[in-house]
């Protein structure tokens, strides 16, 4: 990921209008920006997922993903699996290992891809 043409700028969260994307089990509650140019944008998000949730495909987009609240399962397509906790990150790059994601609790993520 190249960052270029950002200008300095601040995002109020709730501000931002959700959309809703529902998983096999659960939904996804993502409030998005996009910035940088057409062709090389960056998208940030935040993400809620409801309790239960779980993720309707293995994602091979990269992300930068950071849990701020709940517990977020990830397990990769080769059978292991990883347990994100508040302050807990995670990265990845695209096409590198396919993804997928659930929740017993619920969880709020960041995430940058």
């Amino acid at each position: 990921m190249k960052m270029s043409d950002i200008a300095f700028g601040t995002t109020d969260w709730s501000a931002i209008a959700p959309t809703t994307h529902p998983g096999d089990a659960g939904v996804a509650t993502w409030r998005t920006r996009t910035f940088g140019p057409e062709d090389n944008p960056v998208r940030v998000r935040m993400v809620e997922y409801s309790a239960g949730y779980e993720s309707d495909h293995w994602c091979q987009k990269g992300h930068i993903l950071l849990c701020i609240e709940g517990e977020l399962d990830t397990r990769l397509a080769d059978g292991r699996s990883f347990t994100l906790l508040p302050g807990m990150s995670y990265q990845v790059a695209d096409g590198a290992e396919p993804h997928r994601s659930s929740t017993k609790t619920g969880a709020r993520l960041f995430v940058v891809d």
